[in-house]
């Protein structure tokens, strides 16, 4: 057996170790005697049976991810014994503040821990800030058809407070890494606002919103009529940051350079933009991940081929997975990445051999057979997670998203460019209207049937 072979059953048992131990309760008693039976399965290997050795490492890869996910998920709260008290903590703003109308949530550190909290929008506060809060914790609660308790847990929330009596600025005793850590993003998401500002006035509404969505996967500007018409037609994906869309833009910035430059140059500049993009919308996890999923498949089309598409996929999963257990089964987002990559690996060469006499029309093709690829891979979790499935569905992704690399490279460059000079941005931004009027009609009138 070749050894990317044994590379890639050795992760993917690590994976499946972390996917058991997501739904059963597998004891730490199990694991050990698991772990002794994969240590005595290696020593019978030393009598000539070479297959043990394998299954014996298998083994131990298994109960290596079980473990991993057994500690993730254990780890405890200094403040569990508070719940349903009033408590004065003192920390930082953690996350960039989430506004919805008058209400604002944001992700307040302590110095252990992680805590949700809800207020109101106003007086506005920012990442980074210093506060001492007042209020009750309290234990999320699951609703009917969410496991909201897990989807806060992924992201190291236990714990939230709901409108605290008293939110006062203050000074906390920081560390130098995390002055450091507030420095960067305060930076980065003061950027992000002028980045947003500039396409508001480049980009006349409901237009800016829609490409403020697909670019900073910001929803709050989007009419509510639009939002259900995108719902109707299974098109909300798009509003997301995921690793198709970096892919998408990856790809778009691709098909343009490499008429200029050799591929592999075009390849490096395309990643440079990649890693502005990611600073621009806010670099939160899910946004990094989504990035290196949609680079990494660049990659194989920057340099030809990847040595091995699949362990490169499996290696990044599983990097992803040892950081952070939790989002394999319980990150929407980093599974339709996935489904989507694995579709533009594994789908678009089949169909791509299926429609080889249909002419390239300059990209056009082959934007067409990767949007549905991509849209066929994640249809399954699609169903899965939203309950149904929208026969125009296909149809109205294959004519929107065939599109979304042009309005996503005009509407960022409008952006860029209103950073700058304003009147400047507003004349790119005029193609990133043209070009999202389209998508927005297209949306609005399938959402009829």
């Amino acid at each position: 057996m070749h050894k990317s072979q044994v590379f890639f059953y050795l992760l993917s048992a690590f994976i499946l170790g972390v996917f058991l131990a997501s739904f059963f309760n597998l004891s730490t008693s199990f694991i050990l005697i698991l772990a002794m039976a994969g240590i005595s399965v290696i020593v019978l290997s030393v009598f000539g049976r070479k297959y043990f050795i394998l299954a014996g490492f298998l083994i131990l890869a298994f109960i290596g991810g079980a473990a991993r996910f057994n500690y993730f998920d254990s780890s405890h709260s200094d403040l569990k014994g508070l719940v349903g008290q009033e408590v004065s903590l003192n920390g930082y703003i953690d996350s960039e503040p989430d506004i919805d109308g008058s209400r604002a949530r944001f992700v307040f550190k302590t110095e252990n821990e992680r805590i949700l909290i809800t207020t109101n929008a106003f007086p506005r506060r920012e990442f980074g800030d210093q506060l001492l809060i007042r209020g009750e914790l309290i234990l999320p609660q699951n609703f009917t058809d969410f496991d909201y308790i897990t989807y806060l847990k992924k992201d190291g929330i236990r714990m939230t407070i709901f409108y605290p009596q008293e939110i006062k600025k203050t000074d906390v005793d920081l560390d130098w890494d995390i002055r450091f850590k507030i420095m960067i993003y305060h930076n980065i998401f003061t950027l992000k606002n002028k980045f947003q500002n500039a396409i508001n006035l480049s980009i006349p509404e409901p237009n800016a919103a829609f490409i403020n969505g697909i670019l900073l996967g910001t929803r709050q500007n989007i009419p509510d009529d639009l939002k259900n018409a995108f719902s109707k037609t299974g098109t909300t994906h798009i509003l997301a940051i995921s690793g198709y869309n970096i892919m998408i833009i990856s790809e778009a910035i691709l098909l343009g350079l490499v008429w200029f430059f050799r591929r592999r140059v075009a390849f490096w500049i395309s990643v440079a933009v990649i890693i502005l993009f990611v600073i621009l919308t806010g670099a939160s996890a899910s946004v990094v991940r989504a990035a290196v999923m949609g680079l990494l498949l660049s990659f194989a089309h920057g340099y030809g081929r990847l040595y091995d598409q699949k362990n490169s996929i499996i290696l990044a999963g599983a990097v992803m997975v040892w950081f952070n257990p939790m989002v394999l089964v319980f990150d929407i987002g980093f599974q339709l990445s996935f489904a989507a990559v694995l579709g533009l690996i594994y789908l678009y060469p089949l169909l791509d051999s299926k429609f080889y006499k249909i002419p390239k029309l300059g990209g056009l093709k082959e934007l067409i057979l990767m949007t549905s690829s991509a849209q066929i891979a994640v249809s399954p979790l699609l169903i899965y997670y939203f309950g149904n499935f929208s026969l125009i569905s296909l149809p109205t992704n294959v004519l929107i998203i065939s599109f979304l690399p042009y309005a996503m490279f005009t509407g960022f460059a409008a952006g860029i460019t209103g950073m700058i000079f304003v009147p400047a941005g507003q004349l790119i931004g005029c193609i990133a209207w043209a070009i999202t009027s389209y998508q927005i009609w297209v949306v609005e009138y399938f959402s009829i049937f």
